[in-house]
């Protein structure tokens, strides 16, 4: 329905999936925590169990569109509507989480990462149906999202998404995903190489901010020009951090 809404997309068959219950779910299994592609909007923000792992999910929904749109959409109709300045899915890129995708025959499993294939494209098929995401469970982690509106509950001028895995006060291992600075979201993997293994100071994640200034890749539009939006790419990719880290020492909710 975005995409009609859009004007990008005229099909001829809408297959109302809504009755799909079975889709809707949010759980633990083994070592991830699985999430149903039917799950709402609102159903992200208000559990407990995602709040648990992951504030970021939190963070992410009180900042999406409005309590209608959290009511009836869906993470699967997030992901798969591929907007470049989705949030979900640069949550998804810093979580390095993975996206099962199901045909009749088949099923597969996509990197959130790998999922879109340019503005408003997936790598579904034309006879395949996203089922799940999967966000491996991360002992010590913590995550934050960060987002710049021009008012509440629109899309992003910049946003960036991330985890922080702490030992001690090193990071073990890290994530950044970014949106509405480039065609596409995108994870900033210098940024995490740079920061693995330091300890977890403002200093290191100012520098890693810089990093992700560096490697985005914004446009110019009504939303803002190129040079600010690499400006809030560094600042929020920055608060993201901090917040992450300062969550898994404990230190906020």
């Amino acid at each position: 329905l975005p995409m009609m809404k859009l004007r990008l997309s005229r099909p001829e068959v809408l297959i109302d999936i809504n009755d799909l219950a079975d889709l809707a779910y949010i759980r633990v299994e083994r070592d991830e925590i699985a999430i149903g592609a039917m799950t709402r909007h609102s159903e992200l923000l208000d559990s407990s169990l995602l709040a648990e792992h992951y504030r970021i999910f939190r963070d992410a929904e009180r900042v999406i569109a409005d309590p209608i749109v959290r009511n009836r959409g869906t993470i699967g109709g997030s992901f798969c509507q591929a907007d470049p300045s989705e949030d979900l899915a640069a949550v998804g890129a810093a979580l390095r989480a993975t996206v099962v995708i199901r045909s009749s025959s088949a099923i597969r499993t996509v990197a959130a990462r790998e999922f879109h294939d340019g503005p408003y494209q997936t790598v579904v098929g034309p006879a395949e149906i996203v089922t799940e995401l999967r966000v491996p469970i991360r002992p010590g982690a913590g995550s934050a999202y960060e987002k710049v509106e021009r008012r509440a509950g629109d899309w992003a001028i910049a946003a960036a998404g991330a985890f922080v895995q702490l030992r001690g006060d090193s990071v073990v291992d890290c994530g950044i995903g970014l949106t509405a600075v480039g065609a596409d979201h995108f994870a900033c993997s210098a940024a995490e190489d740079y920061l693995r293994g330091k300890p977890a100071t403002a200093e290191h994640f100012a520098v890693a901010g810089q990093l992700a200034h560096d490697a985005c890749a914004p446009q110019s539009d009504q939303r803002g020009p190129i040079d600010y939006k690499r400006h809030l790419a560094r600042e929020l990719t920055t608060r993201a951090l901090a917040r992450s880290a300062a969550r898994a020492r404990g230190e906020e909710n």
